[in-house]
């Protein structure tokens, strides 16, 4: 699966390997598990973060994976992101300070019909 990383006006797509989405299901429900405890997203203590806002903390672990050059850590977090949310095709992170600010793209359903429904 593909995600294209945005980060200050960059964009880059990410080619996350589908078997890294079931392989790393036990990290996936351990972050999980940090993230029901609640989350300090920037300013706001977040105490029971919503599928977006987990999206949004992981495309933070993602900046900070770029800044340290950390690509496992790159890829499991873009892997967490494709598995938390479906149809997502992209990120757009917030470099200013407020992880609230990073943008989800998701998808366009490509899969509905072109004309009338008709029963």
């Amino acid at each position: 699966m593909k995600l294209n990383i945005i980060v200050d006006g960059r964009s880059n797509a990410f080619d996350v390997p589908d078997s890294l989405l079931t392989e790393a299901v036990d990290f996936f429900e351990k972050l999980d598990a940090d993230m029901d405890q609640g989350w300090q997203m920037s300013r706001d203590w977040v105490q029971s973060p919503d599928p977006e806002q987990r999206c949004q903390i992981a495309a933070d672990k993602i900046l900070t994976a770029i800044e340290t050059e950390n690509e496992k850590l790159l890829m499991l977090m873009a892997a967490y992101i494709l598995r938390t949310m479906p149809g997502v095709t992209g990120i757009n992170i917030d470099i200013t300070g407020d992880m609230n600010e990073t943008d989800i793209i998701m998808g366009h359903d490509d899969s509905r019909p072109l004309g009338p429904v008709f029963s």
